[in-house]
């Protein structure tokens, strides 16, 4: 799996990491709930037929499915991680195939983020990051906990060192890091 220490060996020798997170749990909800509900009906449907070897056979292998597929989600949910950086912004994700999507600080151009009724509900957003009109790896991130904090890191990287302090060069409030 993919450690902390491992997503930093992206990082270049002159950079400075300043957000290291992953999606928020809420992005996996849903596959929690649909394997919830597969083994419930499973359990209900069991109770229902009569008992015999290839029902129960039948049975077992259906929740195993659920549950690996649970498993494999959660697994690419705990290895995404994005990183911002003080020249970009990483996202790294996959277990089998690994992909590796970057943006240069430099190269944004607009910034937004958003947050629905459920992310104000449990703290987490979306963060829109626009590139000189063309379409890149990262246009849209969503499921980011505290996407203020990600909007306001970004804000002040992108717009230069009005959010530096004068004696340390580093930046002026600080940051969280997962």
């Amino acid at each position: 799996m993919l450690a902390p220490r491992e997503i930093d060996e992206y990082l270049l020798p002159t950079e400075r990491r300043v957000i290291r997170v992953r999606r928020h749990w809420a992005f996996i909800a849903v596959d929690v709930a649909q394997t919830a509900v597969v083994l419930l009906v499973l359990v209900v449907v069991q109770r229902l037929l009569p008992d015999t070897v290839l029902g129960d056979n039948i049975m077992f292998y259906l929740a195993l499915v659920a549950v690996l597929r649970f498993t494999i989600f959660t697994i690419l949910w705990w290895i995404e991680k994005l990183v911002v950086t003080d020249k970009r912004v990483i996202l790294a994700e996959g277990f089998i195939v690994h992909k590796v999507g970057m943006m240069p600080i430099s190269k944004v151009t607009d910034l937004t983020f958003e947050r629905s009724l459920g992310g104000r509900i449990f703290g987490y957003g979306t963060v829109v990051v626009e590139s000189a009109g063309q379409i890149q790896a990262l246009n849209r991130i969503d499921y980011l906990p505290r996407p203020e904090e990600v909007y306001e890191a970004l804000s002040e990287l992108i717009f230069g060192e009005q959010g530096k302090t004068r004696a340390t060069g580093m930046l002026a409030r600080p940051r969280w890091r997962r």
